[in-house]
């Protein structure tokens, strides 16, 4: 017994008749009778009844046809799978981020996605950017955002975003009061930097010493959303990156703009060996479109 022979016989079956079960195989009458006979003598008992020419089922056949119903009721979905990992990818996608972007953009960006692809699984995890770049350089994961500073062979990367530090300033706190932050207006002041390896702490760094400036480092942290916590709490005063401060102004932070400008600088990172399915793209499209939603004020 073949899947050939098994295809032939629920053809017959669905149609009626060898010979229209011939037009819908695409192959000749004769073909049809010559597979169904060597079915039957492969189990053992006929599938049909031939009578004047017809072919009727048999009790045998009948209760054969019913498993071989449900065989291809599997078959079609396998097929159908098959269809939407040719057409989408694999039916599910996964994301790494770095925290600035984890909490914020990448939702965004999710959401738009989801309106358009709402069969599709989706993980995010928010990891550190070194974290992010070695599960998508180890395949774990599709796509990744990072900050500049990771190690990018074994990855494919282009650049994502590159915003401006703002400075993260407690309610009620003098420098509330100012239009534009300067570094020397820092000087001194509690401050909550972020992790000494972060690109952007190193850009802050020699903005600082070229000015003169010396801000009292009261707490490090890798996150610029922690950073606007701790701000919010009147820990201090801080650099963050303006996309990880979404929600923060509502309740109470002000955000000023830093002069001369500190970029915080991000890559998108993809799996090398990846072709790109259909669903990667439309989520790397709605990342990219996310960089323009809402910003706090």
């Amino acid at each position: 017994m073949n899947f050939r022979q098994v295809e032939t016989f629920r053809a017959v079956m669905m149609t009626g008749s060898a010979s229209r079960a011939a037009d819908v195989l695409q192959i000749t009458q004769p073909a049809v009778s010559r597979s169904v006979g060597e079915l039957e003598r492969a189990l053992g008992f006929a599938l049909f009844n031939r009578i004047k020419g017809r072919l009727v089922p048999t009790a045998e056949g009948q209760l054969f046809y019913r498993d071989v119903s449900n065989s291809f009721s599997g078959l079609d979905t396998l097929r159908s799978a098959a269809a939407r990992i040719r057409d989408f990818g694999s039916g599910a996608i996964k994301i790494a981020s770095l925290s600035a972007l984890g909490s914020t953009l990448v939702p965004r960006a999710i959401k738009t996605f989801r309106a358009t692809h709402p069969e599709i699984a989706i993980t995010l995890q928010v990891l550190s950017s070194s974290a992010v770049r070695n599960l998508v350089a180890g395949g774990q994961f599709d796509i990744g955002l990072a900050a500049d500073e990771v190690d990018l062979s074994g990855v494919d990367h282009q650049a994502f975003a590159s915003v401006r530090a703002v400075c993260a300033i407690p309610a009620g706190h003098r420098l509330a009061l100012q239009e534009t932050i300067t570094p020397q207006e820092l000087h001194e002041e509690p401050f909550i930097a972020l992790a000494p390896e972060d690109s952007a702490r190193r850009r802050m760094n020699l903005v600082f010493e070229a000015a003169g400036s010396r801000p009292k480092v009261v707490i490090e942290t890798p996150s610029s959303s922690t950073i606007c916590a701790l701000a919010l709490e009147g820990v201090g005063v801080g650099l963050a990156n303006p996309l990880a401060a979404d929600g923060f102004v509502e309740r109470g932070l002000v955000l000023r703009p830093f002069e001369p400008e500190v970029p915080f600088k991000s890559l998108l990172l993809l799996r090398p060996d990846m072709q790109k399915s259909l669903i990667v793209r439309a989520m790397v499209q709605a990342l990219l479109d996310a960089r323009f939603g809402p910003r706090p004020a």
